[in-house]
């Protein structure tokens, strides 16, 4: 049974994505649009406009041209946008790289994407020359300089033509992250003009915001979400997105309290330092009116610690949570704004929750023991369908089928509840279920009951199997808090008294810290493949 948003379907503008994200700015082209956090340097949104015209112009005149593939890796700066829409804007396609990536991880997306050009930063020309090595482009550009290689200002000459370029925005693709899906290799995810056009325009009006708002930018713009809901999201209100190139926390803090930010999207690692680390207390949040974490489940306790101490500090902020993935552009669900809620809705969203299905959006909830739709108020796979919904994946029609059948339908791997307001919580992956004498135990679920010890700075959870039954058992693996002497026997008695006996943890084992994605997902396989 289709399940549709509380929230009217909104109309979806048949442009292309700079032609959209960029028109609120035109209308004050003297207001900043792009500040660097760390340095001050500002773009307005006329020099914005302006700067990707000059892109376009460049990468056309470089022989680029409809439908070609240009490979972006950089950290976030004030440029990355100014690249983006100018590749876009030439009917390219931008092919994101992850920052963290090895030569062999770059040289993979290089090669899969058919990318012929390469824009990188001098810190990270070594990796990406050594990938071209691997798998040849045509040019590597090095935004800041270097030797040997055309730079920034190259991208921006004045000699060249603007171009003009039809689009067809529901089938031309403008970007292609890599994704690995609900499984397997890193797969390029199809993404259309349409579908991040549709999903700036399907998040607006669970937003009360307009051109005042003033976003940070931690999270990487390389990562779908740092891409359309930082990123395009920001420029698209005509508002102001401050630009840090990783997280560190004094940097984060000192940031907002300069610019006063007004609204952060963030992963619940930076959650945790603000609702546990003392630097906190020495500068001025009070300008936070929303806190947004997504990427990875967010504990409502964690989420109420952090809301409670900033508004105790003069925020009236809310901090809340959304949900989506790559091959949804990345957003299907979040937790509206408090003015913003959907018509005749006038309670709480609870914080453990993800919130609503935004417009246009339609969800399933599958059993995945009986592929039948789940009944209300249980479990199933959650599937989705709406106009944010990627194209497939790149050269990859197998994994395209698993993912995206016939009719539609997205099937996620993520296994989630609604109740009976539509509002909706995810509980954990299909995939990292921990399955116990027959009940199936949550990783997240424990991960949340183990942050609240007030010793236990991070956790992670994997199953782990048991050589005498072949069951799986919860392994927790443990970071302390600074200066505590937490045994593995303290954490497993703490556990027994909180959960139900089958999701008791059977092992401990103290890290350093917790792998993790840069959007802030636990790496469970590098926890495998040391347990």
């Amino acid at each position: 049974m289709a399940l549709a948003s509380p929230y009217p379907d909104v109309e979806i503008p048949d442009l292309s994505v700079p032609e959209a994200v960029l028109a609120a700015g035109k209308e004050r082209p003297d207001a900043p649009a792009l500040i660097d956090g760390l340095k001050g340097d500002v773009i307005t949104h006329g020099q914005l406009a302006a700067y990707v015209d000059r892109v376009a112009a460049n990468l056309h005149a470089r022989g680029l041209r409809k439908g070609d593939v240009v490979a972006v890796f950089c950290p976030n700066t004030q440029w990355f946008p100014v690249v983006f829409h100018g590749i876009a804007a030439a009917g390219c396609v931008m092919s994101p790289i992850n920052s963290l990536y090895t030569p062999d991880e770059i040289a993979f997306q290089l090669k899969d994407s058919g990318a012929k050009i390469l824009i990188t930063i001098s810190m990270f020309l070594d990796r990406a020359q050594a990938a071209a090595e691997k798998a040849p482009v045509d040019e590597i550009v090095v935004l800041d300089g270097a030797e040997g290689h055309a730079n920034l200002f190259d991208l921006l000459g004045a000699d060249a033509p603007s171009v003009q370029v039809e689009f067809d925005p529901a089938n031309d693709l403008v970007t292609l992250p890599y994704s690995s899906g609900t499984t397997g290799l890193p797969k390029g995810v199809m993404l259309t003009h349409r579908n991040l056009v549709a999903n700036v325009t399907q998040c607006l009006p669970l937003l009360k915001t307009g051109a005042d708002e003033r976003i940070i930018a931690v999270l990487p713009f390389f990562h779908i979400y740092g891409l359309t809901v930082l990123m395009n999201q920001g420029l698209a209100l005509g508002g102001t997105v401050v630009t840090l190139p990783r997280f560190e926390l004094e940097d984060f803090l000192r940031t907002i309290q300069e610019h006063k930010i007004t609204r952060a999207f963030v992963a619940p690692p930076i959650l945790l330092a603000l609702a546990k680390h003392p630097l906190v207390d020495q500068y001025d949040l009070s300008s936070l009116e929303s806190i947004l974490s997504g990427a990875a489940p967010l504990d409502e306790q964690l989420a109420l610690a952090v809301q409670d101490r900033l508004r105790a500090k003069g925020a009236s902020v809310t901090v809340a949570q959304g949900y989506g993935m790559t091959e949804l552009s990345p957003v299907s669900h979040t937790t509206p704004d408090p003015d913003s809620m959907p018509p005749g809705f006038t309670l709480e969203v609870p914080k453990g929750s993800v919130g609503f299905a935004i417009p246009n959006t339609e969800c399933r909830l599958i059993d995945p023991n009986t592929g039948e739709d789940a009944a209300p108020g249980e479990r199933g796979e959650l599937w989705i369908r709406g106009p944010q919904v990627m194209k497939g994946y790149l050269n990859n029609e197998e994994a395209t089928r698993a993912t995206l059948d016939a009719d539609g339908w997205l099937h996620t791997g993520d296994v989630a509840v609604v109740d009976e307001h539509g509002i909706y919580t995810v509980v954990d992956r299909v995939k990292e279920l921990i399955k116990y004498k027959g009940y199936q135990v949550a990783p997240a679920e424990l991960e949340a009951v183990l942050i609240n010890h007030p010793e236990i700075a991070d956790a992670a959870v994997i199953g782990v199997p048991d050589k005498e039954s072949g069951e799986e058992l919860p392994k927790a693996f443990v970071v302390r808090a600074q200066g505590s002497q937490l045994t593995e026997e303290a954490v497993m008695a703490y556990m027994a008294e909180k959960v139900a006996p089958h999701k008791k943890i059977r092992f401990v084992e103290f890290i350093d810290e917790v792998p993790k994605s840069s959007a802030g997902k636990i790496l469970r396989k590098d926890l495998k493949a040391r347990a």
